[in-house]
């Protein structure tokens, strides 16, 4: 054998080569390999012609292997597990792995969903799964990566950071306000159509505790609408039905578009609640959690500030 013939062949000779010794036939190496017998039979060909050595006895219509062809098939079967477990270890490293978001139904349809495409725009190798419910052991659950929730900060077994606090303030259409123009006197509110929404949690900021936060106590605000989500309060208030409370940072881009405005000015509460952004201690983070991790944190950092 001269020199140059110790060169490696390349590896589709081999696995054909490995393929039809195997199947001890080039039919059964064809089905196996998913290519043709003729491709089959002329890559073993090449291979043969490579390394100058008969690798298999030909009949009629079967094959077997020459005792050169069955040491040398011996001799690069584990050769070629190693090199099928590298490439699985590689892929398996690498997949992208999706991150399971959850958040309340407000932060998900008002801050998140408004924000999605330009973290897409600028991590395209980045899948996001959006849970979107105000149930807070569903966004706490092991499937969950990250989530945003609203509370005091206080997770026992989560990492917090405050991603926006809490301020509170009426909003309305602005064909609402034309309409209505008493909404901006506050001693007027409660006898206009305010829109409520049916919480699940008992510290929900609801128009009766609002009033009183500014001084109007033991009043029974008169409500026209009755929602069990908030962004569908929003939207009602959005259409001009009435005038609903509005979460700054959730209805800031609204208001910026000016599809919703504020009758009231600067009048707000501020509470000591805020939306966290959380993460279980007990899970490891991986690369691209920490990506939509440092995004979302971002985003915070660059938010607008509301007086205490």
């Amino acid at each position: 054998m001269s020199q140059g013939k110790t060169a490696l062949p390349p590896l589709d000779y081999l696995l054909a080569f490995e393929a039809a010794a195997e199947s001890q036939s080039f039919v059964g190496a064809s089905k196996k390999l998913n290519i043709s017998e003729t491709a089959i039979s002329r890559k073993v060909r090449l291979l043969e012609l490579h390394y100058d050595v008969p690798l298999f006895l030909r009949g009629h219509r079967s094959i077997s292997l020459t005792p050169q062809g069955a040491s040398f098939l011996a001799r690069i079967n584990p050769a070629l597990k190693e090199l099928r477990e590298a490439s699985r270890a590689i892929v398996a490293e690498h997949k992208e792995r999706p991150v399971t978001l959850a958040a309340t139904n407000s932060v998900a349809a008002l801050w998140l969903m408004p924000r999605l495409h330009r973290f897409r725009a600028a991590n395209k190798h980045v899948k996001i799964m959006v849970v979107s419910s105000d149930r807070d052991e569903e966004c706490l659950s092991e499937q969950v990566d990250l989530a945003i929730l609203r509370g005091d900060g206080n997770w026992p077994g989560f990492t917090s950071r405050q991603l926006f606090g809490e301020t509170i303030f009426p909003v309305c259409s602005p064909a609402y306000l034309e309409a209505n123009p008493q909404a901006d006197d506050i001693a007027m509110l409660p006898h206009l159509d305010l829109i409520a929404v049916a919480a699940q949690h008992p510290e929900w900021m609801t128009w009766q505790r609002w009033l009183s936060h500014v001084g109007r106590q033991n009043v029974e605000p008169k409500q026209a609408a009755l929602f069990n989500t908030y962004p569908m309060s929003i939207q009602a208030a959005v259409d001009g039905l009435g005038v609903a409370l509005g979460w700054a940072h959730l209805v800031d881009p609204l208001i910026e578009q000016g599809k919703l405005v504020r009758p009231l000015g600067d009048e707000a509460v501020r509470t000591d609640f805020g939306y966290y952004l959380l993460r279980s201690e007990a899970a490891a983070p991986f690369d691209e959690c920490r990506i939509v991790e440092d995004w979302l944190c971002g985003v915070s950092d660059a938010r607008k500030r509301f007086a205490s």
